[in-house]
């Protein structure tokens, strides 16, 4: 039989638990809105990640491959500040978030946006892919659904029950001053880019990202359908295998097959956004 402390633990969680599972986005022309469990405070987790993305920044500037082509460099702002505007259609908030944009010198293709708007993009993906700014579009426009869906945090609630059980995070949820409380706390700050970077992202949430970027996309006046080719071309320069940002599997024809499904349904946004630039 649950102890007094353990039953208050319990009840602390269960009801924290309860009022952490919402969809952390606005329902759209995507139709992504599955409810999360988002345990971990988004405080604590863009803290993390911003403390993570400084330490990427100096290791990147020490080793002199921080932005070091302002052309690119400008190119990807450029495109990366597009997307942004966007992102009221899925969470007001946003909107105030501290965004960043670099890029790293570097051989290997890949992207991220950590939570909070830290985004890094390695010219790899540019140069080795000959990507248009569609296909820069597509690959930023997913990096940054990821983190409007708080898919890092997501990820960090998820493990954090799994490795500190419920009876630690019953106590962080709870403030609790007592040592177990501040260890745990302890322990879970000490995960936070690690996790941001060993978990990969569940299919469900590479499903929603892939939906969320391709309205993004077409928002932001760029050619939804250059997803399509994008995901092509890094098939064929991986030997088949899923670039580092798409961990959980590759662009296969089911992940196609579903973008095409969803093109009919963002390409009147595209038209509108491209009318309303046309001069």
């Amino acid at each position: 039989m649950l102890n007094k402390i353990s039953l208050w633990l319990v009840l602390i969680l269960t009801a924290s638990t309860l009022g952490s599972c919402a969809s952390t986005t606005q329902d759209s022309v995507a139709g992504v809105k599955r409810t999360q469990l988002l345990l971990i405070p988004a405080a604590q987790v863009d803290n993390m990640s911003s403390q993570a993305y400084t330490q990427t920044l100096q290791t990147a500037s020490k080793k002199n491959t921080l932005n070091i082509d302002q052309a690119q460099l400008k190119r990807v702002r450029s495109i990366s500040n597009n997307l942004i505007a966007q992102v009221a259609s899925f969470r007001a908030d946003a909107t105030q978030w501290q965004w960043e944009v670099n890029i790293e010198k570097s051989e290997q293709i890949n992207a991220y946006c950590m939570p909070g708007g830290k985004i890094m993009v390695l010219t790899g993906l540019i140069d080795k892919l000959q990507a248009t700014d569609d296909e820069l579009a597509a690959v930023i426009g997913h990096e940054i659904a990821h983190a409007l869906r708080e898919h890092g945090r997501e990820r960090m609630s998820q493990a954090y029950m799994q490795q500190f059980g419920l009876e630690a995070l019953g106590l962080v949820l709870s403030r609790g001053s007592s040592a177990a409380a501040g260890n745990a706390s302890m322990q879970a700050a000490s995960l936070g880019s690690q996790l941001f970077f060993a978990l990969p992202n569940s299919r469900e949430q590479e499903r929603e990202a892939d939906k969320i970027g391709l309205e993004l996309a077409a928002r932001a006046a760029y050619r939804p359908d250059a997803a399509i080719s994008l995901w092509q071309k890094m098939s064929k320069q991986t030997g088949g295998k899923p670039p580092e940002f798409l961990s959980t599997h590759p662009a296969n024809e089911s992940r196609i097959s579903d973008m095409q499904a969803l093109l009919p349904k963002v390409m009147p946004l595209y038209e509108s956004a491209r009318a309303s630039t046309r001069p």
